[in-house]
């Protein structure tokens, strides 16, 4: 019998823990599409526990007491660790065009076609992913946490607040669920329907012939 494609509970429930344990700024930077596949990526011993650049090296520490691996210097493949930065958009350049806007995974950024786009400093992650999609170059990086990096310059409150508006980006994108359909009558079939009449025919006319008793 094959093995069911469903990651197994224990393995689920590390990949839970270590996705908790991670920043959430959503940013790509390891490899993964999101902070949860990286999760899953770790648990399933098919990532290391150094490709989280916003983590930093205390990220790694973090991740090495959890899963139990030596801790390594975070690889620098995958970005190095610096201070946290939000983005700016120029107004003076924006076209509005929207691209930076379906790119947030946070859906940090306020605007609507042809019309001048927003950054929400207070939700933004620095993840980055606006900007190579800008077609001006109207996104600027700010840094904001000078002389902090990593998880000195994140806290707990923004990791959780990050992974409730991701989610909730991630709802808003999925398709909405195939409404059920009603139950068709059963079609007939023709070659059925006509040898009951048939058989119909005959038996009504074997009566006619039998004379009466």
């Amino acid at each position: 019998m094959p093995e069911s494609s469903a990651p197994k509970p224990a393995l689920a429930g590390l990949a839970f823990l270590i996705d908790q344990t991670l920043p959430q700024t959503q940013c790509t930077r390891c490899g993964y599409p999101d902070c949860a596949a990286y999760a899953q990526a770790i648990a399933a011993g098919e990532a290391a526990i150094n490709q989280c650049p916003p983590g930093g090296q205390e990220g790694v520490q973090r991740l090495a007491a959890l899963t139990g691996q030596p801790e390594q210097p975070l690889n620098p493949h995958f970005g190095i660790e610096g201070p946290l930065t939000v983005a700016r958009i120029d107004e003076d350049w924006c076209i509005g065009c929207t691209l930076c806007i379906k790119a947030c995974p946070v859906d940090a950024i306020l605007g609507a076609n042809k019309y001048m786009h927003t950054v929400m400093a207070a939700h933004c992650t620095g993840c980055e992913l606006c900007i190579p999609v800008c077609p001006v170059d109207c996104i600027q990086l700010e840094v904001v946490t000078p002389g902090a990096s990593g998880w000195q310059a994140w806290s707990e409150a923004q990791a959780m607040q990050a992974r409730q508006r991701y989610a909730r980006h991630q709802a808003r994108l999925a398709p909405p669920p195939a409404a059920p359909q009603a139950a068709l009558p059963a079609r007939a079939d023709p070659a059925s329907a006509k040898a009951s009449a048939i058989a119909n025919a005959l038996a009504k006319a074997r009566a006619r012939r039998t004379p009466p008793v």
